[in-house]
């Protein structure tokens, strides 16, 4: 008994000490990658196509099967003894042993070993391709949960000011230096900031219920994250041309496309292979066993070694006239060819233009963030002044109250601008094939 109360505590200690980690980006992308259904799902896709690959391969083998039959008749049948024909029942049991192997079958066979192991490296990379698009997902709501905690820093800074604000027109109101009205505005300004904290703590559970949902947790319960203490560095940044210079040889996307490219020549000579001849090598061997009402056999195995039986040769299939079915797959795979040429264009001129908009959003970012801090600066100090002199009765409640929200207003703003410029650069990196981290 003690034994299992010692065991329960540990897993409840083990699970209350995993619910207490706090989670970093990498541990975050690490967990996903190995928890995520979509990714798992894709997995299950590329173990296909290896089993895909290996049948092709055994197309080489020979095949082999065995027979085995038994029939009973009734009235008339051939006698074993002269050939005639008697009316009596009979019974016949055979065996059988057939092998074929593919000898020359238009190059086929070759062909689809080669597509197979194309489609292979397709589905390979398809696997890259959600692996990074998860990656990139976490990160985005990794950096929205680090946003919305900051906000929350905001809001309760707000309710701070607004309480020493309401002790002090509270103090005042009793000596007589502030009337009734001014402490009630007062009231409400800190209920109103109150609200907004409310509001922000509910985002930032948002958030993380996100993250939470990415990661295919259960729950959101108990689950923080590492705030790692940091401001963006501006250095200069790659040009499109340069990234999409680096990121068209390695990203997933662009490989998979190239790669069914590959597939789809495969799959014309595939077609073109039905013009050539099949030569295929048959061999079979067989026995059987006789019966016949009224009419003394031999024995069971000596049938069987008397009507023993070997067959060897060559199959071969000439191709004359199919109703142009062999054309018109040769037409359809050609057709394939081009739409898929085209598809992978496609993907990379869709690559360029994200690289291109991730690159003049995080120009645009970079400046927000740069006129944000700005703005936060002069905020402080006008939010400084407004105070000394609402405090010494030069200043109305409404001015003061006005400053405060745009310096709250100010602080959001250059909180939003970190992230999405953080957010930017890094999928920048990730295009030029930087692991993300913070």
């Amino acid at each position: 008994m003690k034994k299992y109360i010692i065991l329960i505590a540990v897993l409840l200690f083990s699970g209350g000490a995993f619910a207490q980690q706090s989670w970093s980006l990498r541990d975050c992308i690490e967990y996903a990658l190995k928890h995520n259904i979509q990714i798992q799902k894709q997995e299950i896709a590329n173990e296909q196509q290896k089993v895909e690959l290996n049948s092709a391969k055994n197309k080489r083998l020979p095949d082999l099967s065995g027979s085995m039959s038994q029939d009973f008749r009734f009235g008339r049948a051939t006698s074993p003894v002269d050939n005639s024909y008697v009316n009596k029942n009979s019974s016949n049991s055979s065996l059988g042993l057939n092998a074929s192997v593919p000898i020359f079958t238009g190059f086929q066979i070759p062909n689809n070993i080669e597509l197979s192991k194309l489609n292979l490296k397709a589905a390979t990379e398809d696997l890259n391709k959600a692996r990074e698009d998860i990656s990139v997902n976490v990160t985005s709501a990794f950096l929205q949960v680090l946003f919305n905690e900051e906000l929350c820093k905001v809001a309760k800074e707000q309710i701070n000011l607004s309480k020493e604000q309401l002790d002090r027109i509270t103090r005042m109101e009793e000596v007589g230096k502030a009337s009734t009205a001014q402490v009630y505005e007062a009231k409400a300004n800190l209920a109103q900031d109150e609200l907004s904290a409310v509001q922000a703590e509910n985002n930032r559970k948002l958030a993380i219920l996100e993250l939470t949902q990415l990661l295919e947790l259960s729950t959101p319960e108990g689950f923080s994250i590492v705030s790692p203490e940091m401001e963006p560095g501006f250095g200069a940044l790659s040009t499109p041309e340069d990234i999409y210079t680096q990121a068209i040889v390695n990203k997933p996307a662009v490989l998979a496309a190239q790669y069914r490219l590959q597939g789809m020549d495969k799959n014309i000579k595939i077609a073109q292979g039905a013009y050539y001849p099949t030569l295929s090598l048959n061999g079979s061997l067989g026995t059987g066993y006789y019966t016949m009402s009224g009419i003394t056999s031999n024995g069971f195995g000596k049938q069987l070694n008397d009507n023993f039986n070997q067959y060897i040769g060559l199959s071969l299939s000439i191709p004359i006239f199919n109703r142009y079915e062999t054309r018109n797959r040769i037409k359809t795979a050609r057709l394939n060819y081009s739409t898929q040429a085209l598809q992978l264009e496609e993907s990379k001129k869709g690559l360029f233009k994200e690289i291109q908009q991730a690159y003049y959003n995080a120009v645009a970012a970079q400046a927000k963030y740069t006129s944000s801090k700005t703005a936060v600066e002069a905020s402080e100090e006008s939010f400084k002044l407004m105070r000394q002199k609402y405090e010494n009765g030069k200043a109305t409640s409404v001015e003061f109250n006005q400053v405060k929200v745009n310096l709250m207003k100010a602080s959001s703003d250059r909180i939003q601008a970190k992230y999405d410029y953080l957010f930017r650069t890094k999928i920048l990196d990730f295009y030029k094939g930087v692991t993300l981290a913070l």
